[in-house]
């Protein structure tokens, strides 16, 4: 049986910065896809590029910072080379956006119901009295008790966990296909954190929804992601089944994350730790970029840059997967 066609296709993507000293690359070569309906993780430290190949997708690149190669394709439509105008229609009717702070995304002037209405009415064909319908109806998927009054209600009027579904509920307005999620559970109580997950996960499943989770926290990913992006400075380190990336790690960065994580039972002193911090754009090291990090480095790390390839189930960004040059290694 045939996969289902990606919906979101990242090819080589590259990103930048120009500066006073230089051009800062900020995503490197990066290229992932993302079926119907599937969520993807992506995780790594801050500054691992997580954030910003995400504003890519969905064209909220901050100048200067600016695609310098590669392509994105929704559903095989190149979406990246698009004019300012067009890619607004697109985000919002078909990217949907959910970001850590609700009230960035929210209007603290205007009444969640009036966001909404005009969310709905700029991208499909609905009167005012029909799009107030479907809010309500998107307020009320969202588990926001008594809809029909919040709605007139303002957004500081809203708890945060309150807020975050209504930016869930802007996000879905247009039945979009794709969903970038920029941590959306961060600034939220662990509680309530569980609730947006579980929302998330319901609504892919019955929307057939495919949603890009931009997190650092582990536990959020293996709560809702069929996939896992590792992320290290800017480029990805490895990509593969959420279980797999997480029990089964074959990249030493990947490994060392997953070691730094406490396991309920575990009795242990200390949690393994990963030495060093990511390295600045501008002092990006030759070869793999996590080789002066890595516990397993050895000469060729330093000299030459791995690309993806094959180690069991997922894809490592390691020459410990390569035979002809791990021999180096042994």
């Amino acid at each position: 049986m045939n996969a289902p066609a990606p919906l979101l296709e990242v090819r080589h993507l590259r990103v930048e910065f120009p500066t006073r000293r230089g051009t800062l690359v900020a995503i490197d070569d990066v290229s992932f896809d993302i079926a119907p309906g599937e969520v993807l993780g992506v995780v790594g430290e801050s500054g691992a590029g997580k954030s910003i190949t995400g504003a890519a997708i969905i064209g909220l690149l901050e100048p200067p910072g600016r695609i310098a190669g590669g392509e994105i394709r929704l559903a095989g439509r190149r979406i990246d080379n698009l004019e300012p105008a067009q890619m607004r229609r697109v985000r919002g009717k078909e990217v949907g956006a959910i970001f850590q702070d609700p009230l960035t995304s929210l209007n603290p002037l205007y009444t969640v119901g009036r966001q909404l209405v005009e969310t709905i009415q700029t991208h499909l064909d609905l009167t005012a009295s029909q799009a107030r319908t479907r809010a309500v109806d998107l307020l009320k998927s969202t588990g926001i008790p008594a809809a029909e009054e919040r709605i007139d209600h303002y957004p500081h009027q809203f708890s945060g966990g309150m807020r975050q579904r209504v930016v869930i509920a802007l996000a879905l307005a247009a039945e979009p296909r794709l969903i970038v999620a920029d941590e959306p559970t961060t600034a939220l109580d662990v509680s309530i954190q569980a609730q947006i997950i579980a929302l998330i996960k319901r609504l892919c499943r019955e929307h057939g929804t495919s949603v890009m989770l931009v997190t650092h926290d582990m536990g959020v990913i293996a709560e809702t992601a069929d996939r896992v992006a590792v992320m290290y400075a800017g480029r990805i380190a490895e990509i593969g089944p959420v279980a797999d990336v997480i029990h089964k790690p074959k990249h030493p960065y990947t490994v060392g994350l997953m070691g730094s994580i406490p396991t309920v039972g575990q009795d242990r002193e200390r949690l393994a730790q990963i030495d060093g911090s990511m390295p600045r754009l501008n002092a990006i090291p030759k070869g793999c970029a996590f080789n002066p990090r890595c516990p397993k480095v050895f000469a060729t790390c330093r000299e030459r840059r791995p690309d993806l390839m094959a180690a069991g189930t997922s894809l490592a960004a390691c020459w410990l997967h390569d035979a002809s040059v791990a021999k180096e290694a042994a």
